[in-house]
């Protein structure tokens, strides 16, 4: 690693402007040069020629899930290394990759106990979720929780009002996902090796949504909810109308019909989680 871009978001959940200044200097006394810097949301993501021109060999990623899934996604088909660090709230992804470690350590780990490995992924349509997709009405409370994270509590009630009806909607129905409750209010869907892991809530009462709500905005619904669990190879969004799902966290819409299956990247993610 010698030609790095870094790609950072201070407005993520545990990033900052200071922080990412301390990083770009911590990146030049590793020796590294910085070919360049993209603050995520204000600069357009660079693509893979403009990577390929400057000849960088690493995009070091410090943000969250969010952040990561879209930058990812803009550089599909680039045949460099990526290394992430933990700028998010949860940082799901940095941990799989590198526990528990704080930036500053991670980037040392990287340089004397690192290899590169694949990433599992849930794909639908163009999109592509490598923590987790999820699909139903209850997707609805994001927005709720994005004005909690914002502290933009005036429109914290309108984002509750909306989740609230939405949730006590019509419920998800995926073909192909036998075993789970008909009309679930959200469905999370996580790659299983080459097959899908599903688990799914069924919140009825005002009660268990209200619990689903509260549970939705400090990011443990699932740890909290009571949920059915199932496995399949691949499943389909059924129903006549586009559907609100979440890759990662980042809302998209995905179309009737669409096919939700597992996939893996190619071996270009450093890690430094060293197996026991």
């Amino acid at each position: 690693m010698k030609k790095i871009w870094f790609i950072s978001n201070a407005g993520s959940g545990s990033a900052s402007p200071d922080k990412v200044a301390a990083l770009v200097e911590l990146f030049a006394g590793k020796g590294w040069d910085l070919m360049g810097h993209s603050h995520f949301l204000h600069d357009i993501l660079p693509d893979a020629a403009t990577l390929d021109a400057a000849g960088v060999d690493t995009v070091i990623l410090y943000a969250g899930d969010g952040t990561i899934n879209a930058a990812i996604g803009a550089l599909q088909g680039w045949s460099g290394a990526f290394l992430l660090l933990p700028g998010g709230t949860m940082n799901l992804l940095v941990k799989a990759l590198h526990g528990d470690g704080d930036p500053a350590a991670i980037v040392a780990a990287s340089m004397t106990q690192s290899i590169l490995v694949a990433l599992p992924f849930v794909a639908g349509g163009e999109y592509r979720a490598y923590v987790a997709l999820i699909v139903g009405p209850a997707t609805s409370w994001f927005r709720a929780r994005e004005q909690v994270r914002a502290g933009k509590i005036g429109g914290l009630g309108r984002a509750i009002g909306h989740a609230w009806a939405r949730t006590f909607g019509r419920g998800i129905r995926l073909g192909g996902a036998y075993g789970l409750p008909a009309g679930a209010q959200a469905v999370l869907i996580s790659p299983k090796g080459a097959q899908l892991r599903l688990a799914a809530v069924d919140a009825r009462d005002w009660r268990s949504i209200a619990v689903l709500g509260w549970d939705w905005l400090t990011d443990d619904w699932l740890d909290a909810a009571a949920v059915t669990e199932s496995v399949a190879p691949t499943v389909s969004i059924e129903g006549d109308r586009p559907v609100q799902a979440l890759f990662d966290g980042e809302p998209q819409l995905l179309s009737p019909g669409v096919q939700i299956s597992a996939g893996q990247t190619r071996a270009q993610f450093i890690c430094t989680k060293m197996p026991a």
